[in-house]
């Protein structure tokens, strides 16, 4: 069966879950440790997931119907 991809709701959940593990300090040293990796590798797919998503939000869909990035000139 193939492993589907979390939401970022599922691995921002799992994150918060991690960081109260960390935050209790009732863990041994090696678990911390361990604990600390997998909710760095989290952090990052979370991370990448919002730059993924700003940079399509940030696209605009032009009368000729193609995407440009949307910019918004300041007049001074």
């Amino acid at each position: 069966m193939a492993k589907t991809e979390k939401t970022f709701e599922e691995n921002l959940t799992e994150l918060e879950e991690l960081v109260k593990k960390l935050e209790s300090g009732s863990i041994d040293l090696d678990n911390a440790i361990n604990t600390y990796s997998e909710a760095m590798k989290i952090a990052k797919i979370c991370n990448d997931k919002l730059k993924n998503a700003s940079d399509k939000v940030n696209k605009i869909l032009t009368e000729s119907g193609t995407l440009e990035d949307f910019t918004i000139s300041e007049d001074k």
